[in-house]
């Protein structure tokens, strides 16, 4: 089964998931207030995915890259994460908490390789 991008609508909007061929969410995006904007947010995502270097901000010293570009951080349980950020420094897709750093650098390459051939297919309740 292919990687596809779920789109769903919300109580405050409309959001989109990247899932995995396997059905495990990679990554999932802010709410957005029309579905027309969420798309343009796919858009982005496989525009920038690709291309994307990764900043790791849990390295000391860590170089700081120019966006599009993938950030690898920590947060407060001290899990890695990871968030894609677009030309315009907005996040455009973040991802769930991983409890190794080669688990969330597997999570970025996911997106590298799925997110340009994601189908889009919108979530009916």
């Amino acid at each position: 089964m292919a990687a596809k991008f779920l789109v769903k609508e919300v109580n405050t909007g409309v959001r989109f998931n990247l899932v995995a061929g396997n059905g495990e969410v990679i990554g999932v995006s802010e709410v957005y207030t029309t579905e027309s904007a969420c798309k343009n947010g796919i858009e982005s995502v496989r525009k920038n995915a690709p291309i994307a270097p990764v900043e790791d901000q849990t390295v000391e010293g860590y170089e700081t890259c120019k966006n599009p570009k993938f950030e690898v951080y920590t947060d407060k349980a001290g899990e890695f994460r990871f968030r894609l950020k677009a030309r315009n420094g907005e996040i455009i897709l973040a991802s769930e908490g991983y409890s190794s750093k080669p688990g969330v650098k597997n999570g970025i390459e996911s997106v590298k390789k799925n997110a340009p051939e994601a189908e889009i297919v919108k979530k009916e309740d």
